[in-house]
């Protein structure tokens, strides 16, 4: 009974691992199986955001599906960055008073160029690439 019993649970970690393998991918290029995920503006591959007017002069949206953040600065001057802050990667909240917040721990970046203006986070947040034609903002 001992010796049948080794004999299926060797059958089985025999499957595991051959299950597991399968699992695995390939592109067949010799490169990463698993790649990293896209940004955010590549997954929608060009897909209308909003409309100019939606963005207020000074001010900015969130847009929390895509993870962007869409600022008008000054009168036609469009900018994005990535909605996730620097410091603890908690999605921003609001736009205000010329920055964009972060609501974990009070950081708070430009509208401007996503400088930060108030610690914790060191970094500013990351631009994302946008396009401004016929009053529409695309991703990418």
């Amino acid at each position: 009974m001992n010796a049948r019993r080794r004999t299926v649970l060797a059958a089985g970690a025999a499957g595991a691992a051959a299950l597991a393998t399968g699992c695995g991918s390939s592109d067949g290029d010799g490169g990463d199986a698993n790649p990293t995920p896209s940004a955010p503006g590549e997954a929608t591959g060009g897909a209308e955001l909003a409309r100019t007017g939606d963005i207020p002069v000074g001010g900015g949206t969130i847009f929390k599906e895509q993870k962007i953040v869409v600022t008008q600065p000054t009168e036609g001057d469009f900018k994005a960055f990535s909605a996730v802050c620097t410091h603890a990667s908690c999605l921003v909240s609001t736009v205000s008073d010329g920055t964009i917040n972060c609501p974990c721990h009070g950081s708070k970046f430009s509208i401007t160029d996503a400088a930060v203006e108030a610690g914790p986070a060191t970094r500013p947040l990351p631009g994302e690439q946008i396009s401004v034609s016929g009053g529409a903002i695309r991703l990418g």
